[in-house]
C-alpha cells in the first residue's frame, strides 16, 4: 500500500459514509440561503453604494463576506470558516480514532508504511474533501460574474485565505483523531482548539491591542488580512507553520502506537 493508496481510501469512505454528504448538503444550502440574503442587503442599499467615491462593491459585501461573518463584520452569521469549525470535527474524528476503536489500526501498520505516510494520508484526502466543498461554495458568488463587477484578484485572495484556514482545521483535527481512543473525543477536542485559534485574541482586540504574540497566535489575524486582497508571505507562513505543527504531533503518536505494537 502507498500514500496514495490510503489517500483513496480514506477519500472512498468520506464519499460512501452518509456523514459526508448530509454534511456536505446542510453546509452548503446554509451558505446559499447566506449568499441569497448578502445579495439582497447589496441591491437594497447599491444606491447608497454608488453615491461614495471608493464605496464597497459586491466582492466585498458578498462573494467574500460568504467566507466568513466574524472576521468580516458581516451582519449574518455562519460563513464558511465558521461552518468549517464544526464540519472540519466531524469530517475528521474518524480518520484514525475510528481505527484505533475498532482495532483496524495495526492493519495499517502492517502495510510498511511509515506512521508519517498513514497521517499524511488520512489529512489529503479530508484537504481534498474540503477542496471540493470551497469550489463548490465560491462557485454560487462567481456564478453572477456576467452580471457583476468581480475583483479576481481580491477574491483570489479570500479564496487562498480560506482554503489555508481549512487546511489548518484538517491538521488539527486528523491530529486529534490520532490522539483520541474514540471518535467523538477527536471531534470535541478538534472543536475547542479551532475555536481558541480563531478567539484567542478577542481579548487582545476588546483592549485595543493590535498586535503582540497574542494576536500572531491568532488564526483570524492571518486570515483577515488575505480577505482583505493583501498577500503577505508571513501570514502564509504561519499557516504552513500552523498545519506542520499539527501533522507532526499526530505523527509522533501514531509513531509511538506503532511502537507498542
Amino acid at each position: 500500500m502507498t500514500l496514495f493508496a490510503v489517500t483513496r481510501l480514506e477519500l472512498r469512505r468520506l464519499f460512501v459514509r452518509p456523514l459526508g454528504w448530509t454534511i456536505g448538503a446542510l453546509a452548503l444550502a446554509e451558505l446559499g440561503w447566506r449568499f441569497a440574503l448578502l445579495l439582497q442587503l447589496f441591491l437594497l442599499n447599491q444606491v447608497k453604494l454608488a453615491a461614495l467615491p471608493d464605496g464597497p462593491g459586491y466582492t466585498d459585501l458578498v462573494a467574500v463576506r460568504l467566507y466568513s461573518s466574524l472576521i468580516t463584520g458581516s451582519p449574518l452569521p455562519f460563513g464558511v470558516t465558521e461552518l468549517a469549525l464544526l464540519v472540519v470535527p466531524l469530517l475528521t474524528m474518524s480518520t484514525l480514532a475510528s481505527e484505533r476503536s475498532t482495532g483496524t489500526l495495526p492493519l495499517l501498520f502492517s502495510t510498511g508504511l511509515s506512521a508519517s505516510r498513514i497521517l499524511l494520508g488520512k489529512y489529503l484526502a479530508v484537504l481534498i474533501w474540503l477542496a471540493l466543498w470551497l469550489l463548490l461554495a465560491i462557485a454560487v458568488p462567481v456564478s453572477l460574474a456576467h452580471g457583476v463587477t468581480l475583483d479576481w484578484g481580491k477574491l483570489a485572495a479570500a479564496t487562498l485565505g480560506t482554503f489555508l484556514a481549512l487546511a489548518v482545521l484538517a491538521a488539527v483535527g486528523v491530529a486529534c483523531s490520532a490522539f483520541a481512543s474514540h471518535p467523538a473525543v477527536a471531534a470535541v477536542a478538534a472543536l475547542m482548539i479551532g475555536i481558541a485559534l480563531n478567539c484567542i485574541n478577542l481579548g487582545a482586540q476588546l483592549a485595543g491591542v493590535s498586535s503582540g504574540f497574542i494576536n500572531w497566535l491568532a488564526m483570524s489575524t492571518h486570515q483577515e488580512t488575505l480577505l482583505r486582497g493583501l498577500v503577505s508571505s508571513a501570514d502564509i507562513v504561519w499557516f504552513l507553520l500552523a498545519i506542520a505543527v499539527a501533522l507532526a504531533l499526530g505523527t509522533q503518536r501514531l509513531a509511538a502506537d506503532r511502537e507498542r505494537g
